[in-house]
This record gives C-alpha cells, sequence and structure tokens, in this order.
C-alpha cells in the first residue's frame, strides 16, 4: 500500500507535462456524487464523509485503519462499499486512490474548500430538492383538490411514526387551528391500529401519512390497515414508486437532503405548508371563525410573548 507520500510522487509522474481536462468533476464532487446514488444509513453516511473531507489519506487506508478512524465496525466499511456500488473495499479503495492522486496533483476543483464543505454541499442539494418541487408546484391541481379532501375529512387522522413524527406533529399543530377534529398518530403497532380503527368509525374518510427515508416497516402495515378500515390515505413521502407509494391513493413525493448524517427535509416542509393552506381555501369561512376564536384564546391565556 503507497503512502500518501509515495502517492503524491506518483500522481506528479502521471500527471507530467499533462493538464487536467476542464469537464472534469472537483474530487469532492465526484465522491458526493459516488456516495449520493444509494440511500445510505446514518452510520454509513459518517464513513462517506470521513472520505470526503481526508480523500488524500483516507485512499491509502486498509479497511482495519479506516473503520478505526471514522470509528466503526470493519463489516460496516464492507457494507458500505457494497452499498455504493462497488463488490467490496478493495475495489472501493482502488476507485478512491484514482480520485486521491488527481486530488494529489492538483487536478481541478482541489481547493479545501472544495474538498470539505459539506455543509454548503447540503444546502445546494436543498435548494435543487426546492427547485423541483416549485416545478412541480406549476400544477396545483392535485394538492389542491388533496386540501379539500382532508379538509372535509373529520376526524382528519395524520400518521407519522419514527423520524417521520416531526413532520406530522408540524401539521397536526397547523391543522388544528382550522380544523375542529385532528387526531395524530406517532406510535405504531397495536395503538396506531386502535387510532385508525376509532378514527374511520368516527366518521374519518382520509389519512395523511408521512413517511421520510429510512421508512420503517410499521408505517407500511399502518396504511395497508388504515386501507383495509376504509380510509383513503395521502401520503407525503421522497419515493414516488415502492410498497409505500404502491398502498396511497395520493403520492405527493419529492426529495429530502441526504448530504448530512440525518436527513433535512426542505421541500417536505414546503409541501406540509401547502397542504395546510389549501385546506385553509377549502372551507374558509370555518377557516376565519376558528382562527379568531384561537386568536381570542390565545390573547386571554398569555400564549405567546408579545413583540
Amino acid at each position: 500500500m503507497p503512502s500518501p507520500q509515495q502517492a503524491r510522487a506518483q500522481a506528479s509522474a502521471i500527471t507530467s507535462g499533462k493538464t487536467a481536462p476542464e469537464a472534469e468533476a472537483a474530487p469532492a464532487s465526484q465522491l458526493r456524487t459516488l456516495f449520493d446514488r444509494p440511500r445510505l444509513s446514518p452510520g454509513q453516511r459518517r464513513i462517506a464523509q470521513y472520505l470526503i473531507e481526508h480523500i488524500t489519506e483516507a485512499a491509502f487506508l486498509s479497511i482495519t485503519d479506516l473503520a478505526e478512524r471514522v470509528g466503526v465496525s470493519q463489516p460496516s466499511v464492507t457494507r458500505f462499499a457494497a452499498a455504493v456500488g462497488f463488490s467490496g473495499y478493495p475495489a472501493l479503495r482502488e476507485k478512491l486512490q484514482s480520485i486521491a492522486l488527481r486530488t494529489l496533483a492538483g487536478g481541478p476543483g482541489t481547493t479545501e474548500e472544495n474538498v470539505s464543505n459539506e455543509l454548503q454541499a447540503a444546502v445546494d442539494a436543498e435548494v435543487e430538492n426546492l427547485e423541483n418541487l416549485r416545478r412541480d408546484f406549476a400544477d396545483p391541481d392535485q394538492l389542491i383538490e388533496l386540501g379539500r379532501k382532508l379538509s372535509a375529512s373529520t376526524p382528519l387522522t395524520l400518521l407519522g411514526l419514527r423520524i417521520s413524527a416531526s413532520l406530522a406533529e408540524y401539521f397536526a399543530y397547523a391543522a388544528r387551528r382550522i380544523h375542529p377534529d385532528v387526531r395524530l398518530v406517532t406510535r405504531g403497532g397495536s395503538v396506531a391500529y386502535d387510532a385508525l380503527l376509532q378514527s374511520r368509525e368516527a366518521g374519518g374518510t382520509w389519512v395523511l401519512a408521512f413517511s421520510m427515508p429510512r421508512h420503517a416497516q410499521e408505517t407500511l402495515t399502518a396504511v395497508r390497515v388504515a386501507r383495509s378500515a376504509g380510509l383513503k390515505v395521502a401520503l407525503v413521502t421522497d419515493l414516488a414508486l415502492g410498497l409505500l407509494a404502491d398502498e396511497a391513493d395520493v403520492v405527493l413525493a419529492t426529495g429530502t437532503g441526504s448530504r448530512l448524517v440525518f436527513d433535512s427535509y426542505a421541500a417536505p416542509g414546503v409541501i406540509a405548508a401547502a397542504l395546510l393552506q389549501a385546506m385553509t381555501d377549502a372551507d374558509p369561512e370555518r377557516t376565519q371563525a376558528r382562527l379568531e376564536e384561537y386568536e381570542q384564546i390565545s390573547d386571554q391565556h398569555q400564549f405567546f410573548l408579545r413583540d
């Protein structure tokens, strides 16, 4: 295994008298593209981040040394290599070394900022998700119609399990200001089944489910229970295809930010706010009456600080 010093010598030799093609992406961009294809677990993203931030050194580490540097097990590194499309760690390391050699040789875009600023890359990815969502909103008819149906469902049930609970809680908090009966389900298993069945018995017609990666098996089971009970399911998720999407009556799919260890949800958050807007527009008189009543109560009990 060559040392970083030997690698620099190799890089100098193979690039002597040559310039890198202008069209070649910066090493950090190549690595982000390489690691952004699959749906990586948080532990696997830690490995990816380490490789991006320390490519010139990490590319020449043994699997044992890399696992120790990142703080994971050797089998975790092997699974990571398979997750990004390689037969094993040796094949991944060969690819990493080819990128590292170009970096050491002073190829395009090899500044420290380009290699290490994952935060800006994460923001850029979210901007792209929002741009895609903006194009989707060019035809808002589906979302407006769904807002009307959710508004008419009494009770309205919201489902968000595991990491998706935060989006469901946000939606529930706002929806309760404009809807008379909002029921929030953030626990799976029999607790979720009871809530869904009771919602249907009480006259509910729709469930709005949030499912963000990594997608929970219990979310799929709960959605199937809802369907079997006679409830229709609207799903906000990152995947337009798959088992969950197949079970839903309406799917609103948008990208999530996957550049950091844990996903960020800029675009799903905008979808949630847009659905709330559609619900307010579906029954403006009820919306206005409930909002005014809530403002009176909040002033009376001083819920909020005064500016």
